[in-house]
């Protein structure tokens, strides 16, 4: 496959760790899971609710 490709995956795992960050959720869960799901993850990280100071 052509190494861009692993680029913009990668970098949208990145993104999306910080998006998930930003929604007081785990970073690294969501960098992984965006590994797996891609674009996936982002469209539930976009739909799911900030979590509360606990």
């Amino acid at each position: 496959m052509d190494n861009q490709f692993f680029v913009g995956w990668g970098t949208l795992s990145l993104i999306n760790a910080a998006l998930a960050q930003g929604k007081n959720r785990t970073g690294l869960n969501w960098f992984l899971l965006s590994l797996v799901l891609g674009p996936v993850a982002t469209f539930i990280l976009l739909f799911v609710e900030k979590r509360g100071q606990e």
